[in-house]
């Protein structure tokens, strides 16, 4: 057989092997590359192998089943025990040892060397490997796969000690929610959302750029004293799904989260409740709108006399702030929505702010706060004795009142 002969052979085998091999098992690819070789003769093996890219072993073992020197007739594709053996098997201590590796304070080994090492599949082949188990990344990946392991991160649950009438205190708010708004009156969430630096700062996430094109930030985050910080201060209607933000350039105090409440009434609440009564707000317990805090009382009560009505305030139990439905229903959204973006101006804090919408049509509107507000400011006992307030039965200091007072 010269030359092209055995080239023109080699194609209309490969051929017929590209045709016929999706339909055939591991055992009848093997007796058909088996009997393609019986049928050239001498050479048949090689001119087959070279035609499929089957081993020149298979085939040979092909031809053994083909000339009956082999038992089929159990339907078996391979033969019992056939096949590489699993890692496991071959090694049985390398689950344990891995085990250790994964969690070694819970398992048993505190001075493991991977300790206070990021646990990648990369560093725990190679401690492996120095155990003496010949064992790649990927073998790695799969034994952990099989051993119930999967990538976690952490997860905020531990709310440190609970106060017994948490679930009391939230079925108080609940019910107190549904009261107002089947009277239509308004009831918001309020709360301050973290500060942020203003200027040409890395803030977290990612946005769509051309490819190599990232926005250039400074390398630091050292505060820029010429334009400060922003203070986002937060007011959510929870009956129309409406939000205000009033961004201030000051400090976070009781007479601060008061003034946003007032601007979100002129600029939206006045509006949408034309006929309101009374206000419904549920706040932190802590933070510059907290229960404790006297001057927050102080500038409601200001605010009740300015507006003629009655504000009922309920505060979430100490250590709950996370259950505040501002929280997860506005300022998440508006976190996703900046994100990737330098904070560069006080504009455009307003205006990424502004932008925030969700399908389920949430709307914002937000404005700068130029006003300077101080810390420290008293509140005296004689003060507080003014104070028009009825505290409920249940819970005086976290549910109460502010009513209008007396000329």
């Amino acid at each position: 057989m010269n030359s092209g002969e055995r080239q023109a052979l080699i194609s209309q085998i490969k051929q017929r092997h590209q045709v016929i091999c999706a339909y055939l098992s591991e055992r009848e690819k093997r007796i058909w590359a088996a009997s393609e070789a019986i049928a050239i003769g001498r050479g048949g093996d090689t001119i087959v192998c070279e035609a499929t890219g089957i081993s020149r072993v298979t085939i040979s073992k092909g031809k053994k089943e083909v000339k009956g020197k082999t038992d089929v007739s159990s339907g078996r594709i391979r033969k019992a025990g056939g096949g590489r053996k699993r890692l496991v098997q071959k090694h049985p201590d390398i689950v344990k040892d891995l085990d250790i590796m994964i969690d070694p304070l819970t398992r048993g080994d505190p001075e493991s060397p991977l300790r206070w090492t990021c646990k990648s599949t990369y560093k725990l082949a190679e401690a492996l490997q120095r155990k003496g188990h010949r064992i790649s990344q990927r073998a790695v990946y799969s034994l952990l796969q099989t051993m119930g392991y999967s990538m976690q991160s952490n997860r905020k649950k531990m709310e440190g000690k609970q106060h017994p009438d948490r679930d009391a205190q939230f079925y108080f708010i609940n019910q107190k929610v549904k009261e107002f708004q089947k009277q239509r009156q308004p009831v918001i969430s309020v709360d301050a959302k973290k500060k942020e630096n203003i200027g040409w700062f890395k803030n977290i996430g990612e946005e769509w750029e051309k490819r190599g094109q990232p926005r250039v930030v400074n390398t630091y985050d050292f505060l820029d004293k010429d334009k400060g910080k922003a203070c986002p201060y937060g007011v959510f209607d929870m009956t129309r799904n409406e939000g205000w933000v009033n961004v201030g350039i000051s400090r976070d105090t009781a007479e601060f989260a008061v003034e946003s409440i007032r601007r979100w009434w002129f600029a939206m609440g006045i509006f949408r409740y034309p006929d309101a009564t009374s206000l419904l707000i549920t706040a932190d317990g802590g933070g510059s709108n907290g229960y404790r805090i006297r001057l927050w009382k102080l500038e409601i009560q200001k605010l009740v006399n300015e507006l003629g009505i009655t504000i009922q305030v309920c505060h979430f139990p100490p250590g709950t702030s996370k259950w505040n439905k501002i929280e997860h229903q506005m300022f998440s959204f508006v976190s996703k929505n900046w994100r990737g973006r330098p904070l560069d101006s006080l504009g455009t804090i307003v205006n990424l702010i502004a932008g925030t919408t969700t399908k389920k049509g949430l709307h914002i509107k937000a404005d700068v706060d130029e006003n300077k507000y101080e810390k420290g400011i008293k509140v005296s006992d004689e003060e507080m004795s003014l104070l028009n307030i009825k505290r409920e039965s249940f819970h005086g200091e976290w549910n109460y009142k502010i009513m209008p007072q007396s000329a």
